[in-house]
């Protein structure tokens, strides 16, 4: 089957957007914040007839949480929802990769959503799936003042977006965690090596000095690590004396 010109200039067009899409996530690489706000500015610029965007997490199917926004309405929405106990992202997004609310005001799964989120000047919205991690969701969701916005070609390009922005967050996260990893490594080896000078010990022994502190205090390692590189003292040693 061939594609006409329109269709082809269509993927073009949209091959473009995400190649735009995706440097710009690229650019946030390892800054989780940065990356979720990258993602909120390129919902609003790619997917057609988006006039806001935020990513909200939801905790427990209760909590919604606002994470990025690319104004005041995501928010509203977000504490709107949470205070309800109903909308769109605590329950649908769920059980679905993908959840197109074409009249708010009219929408009769949530009743008391739907008035009070027609009443802040939403009129659509999609929700999308970002991923799902325990008890916690994370979903971009896309808004429009109008009812009726978003159309077949909004869903496939928020759909796609979505994706691309998963695995964006996916990687900024693990990044993150990695540097926090090797910054708490180099936090130990330093106090390690005071307690090493200070009281002539083996590299093993100062670890154990610091694990034992760790667990008698029902503290991080590297919180206890902390401590002793600021202050030179051993968190806890004066009562331990006493």
């Amino acid at each position: 089957m061939v594609s006409s010109p329109g269709e082809c200039d269509v993927r073009q067009h949209l091959g473009d957007a995400m190649s735009r899409v995706a440097r710009q996530l690229q650019e946030e690489h390892g800054d989780v914040e940065g990356t979720l706000r990258a993602i909120t500015a390129s919902a609003v610029a790619t997917v057609p007839h988006a006039m806001e965007c935020g990513i909200s997490y939801v905790i427990g199917r209760h909590r919604v949480e606002p994470r990025a926004s690319s104004g005041d309405l995501p928010r509203q929405v977000d504490e709107l929802q949470s205070r309800l106990g109903q909308g769109p992202c605590l329950d649908a997004v769920w059980e679905q990769e993908v959840v197109r609310v074409d009249d708010v005001g009219a929408d009769e799964r949530w009743p008391e959503f739907a008035r009070e989120a027609a009443a802040l000047g939403v009129g659509s919205m999609m929700c999308f799936q970002l991923f799902v991690s325990g008890d916690q969701l994370g979903a971009m969701n896309l808004y429009s003042a109008a009812a009726g916005a978003f159309d077949d070609e909004s869903e496939q390009i928020g759909l796609m977006l979505a994706g691309h922005a998963a695995v964006a967050l996916a990687g900024a996260e693990h990044e993150q965690e990695l540097r926090r990893a090797v910054d708490s490594r180099d936090l130990i080896g330093q106090a390690k090596g005071i307690l090493m000078e200070r009281y002539k010990l083996t590299a093993d022994q100062a670890f154990g000095v610091l694990a034992r502190v760790s667990q008698e205090t029902n503290r991080k390692l590297a919180d206890i690590a902390v401590e002793l590189s600021e202050t030179g003292a051993v968190p806890g040693a004066a009562q331990r004396r006493g």
